[in-house]
């Protein structure tokens, strides 16, 4: 599976012109029937505005995931509504490279799917490269390069969709603390300059400070909104700061409640 998702929007989906890009209306996902039946999602209502960065957590198996595939059209809900105002990119958490193409042809391949002319494809793709400052690295194959290299070829992939709402499933789960925070930097700058509305799934909790403007905090069994906690503090931000610790700290302490109620 590619590592980027396109949605294009549809008039079942379309938020309209103006407002919010992103509105989910009391959705709901089921899996499977009868006594295999799961919900994996329940009434969850949500209202992402543009040029926000939200957050999500929660515990393993809360829907995470599931919400983001729904916003993506990977899935359809049970029940409720996904309206979304322009286009939708998904970024996974494996970067998932073809190793027989370089930086630069691995960027240009989402550029011909996504529909860019081919005479435009090598400028824009060194363009992005640039962007995730990745310019001196566009001929090394996947295994000449680091976790994090390899995830900023995954972001400009990602990019190359020319989506203005970028979805990210734990993209930085598996790379090391001091590239995670680099790659915190980088994408901070990205949706700046881009004025893009992100919505980051993640399993850390001061990642989800870090980076966002406000904290979705999902139940579990099923995964329902239990808080929504803003983030007011000046940006850039550091994750070893006081603040951030302190932020991440309350929301630990919510989750390690709510995990209690499933234990046993």
């Amino acid at each position: 599976m590619s590592v980027s998702t396109l949605t294009d929007t549809s008039p079942t989906r379309s938020g309209g012109s103006g407002g919010a890009p992103l509105r989910i209306n009391n959705v709901t996902k089921v899996f499977g029937r009868g006594p295999e039946r799961t919900v994996a999602l329940e009434d969850v209502s949500l209202t992402v505005e543009r040029g926000e960065f939200l957050t999500v957590v929660g515990a393993s198996g809360c829907g995470k995931s599931t919400l983001l595939n729904l916003i993506a059209r990977l899935d359809q809900p049970t029940m409720g509504q996904i309206l979304v105002d322009g286009k939708v990119a998904l970024m996974f958490q494996e970067a998932t490279l073809l190793p027989w193409l370089t930086a630069q042809q691995n960027v240009e391949l989402a550029l011909k799917l996504a529909g860019t002319p081919k005479a435009d494809r090598a400028d824009r793709a060194a363009s992005l490269l640039e962007l995730v400052r990745l310019e001196g690295a566009s001929e090394k194959r996947p295994h000449e390069l680091s976790g994090g290299m390899k995830q900023r070829v995954a972001l400009a992939r990602t990019l190359a969709q020319d989506a203005s709402i970028v979805l990210m499933d734990e993209p930085f789960g598996a790379l090391d603390a001091m590239t995670r925070d680099r790659m915190h930097d980088e994408l901070e700058r990205i949706w700046t300059e881009l004025n893009l509305t992100v919505v980051f799934v993640t399993h850390n909790m001061r990642e989800a400070v870090r980076l966002g403007d406000r904290v979705v905090l999902l139940k579990s069994r099923p995964g329902q909104v239990k808080s929504i906690r803003p983030i007011e503090l000046p940006r850039p931000r550091r994750m070893d700061s006081a603040e951030v610790a302190g932020h991440a700290a309350a929301l630990t302490d919510a989750l390690s409640e709510e995990v209690a109620q499933h234990v046993g």
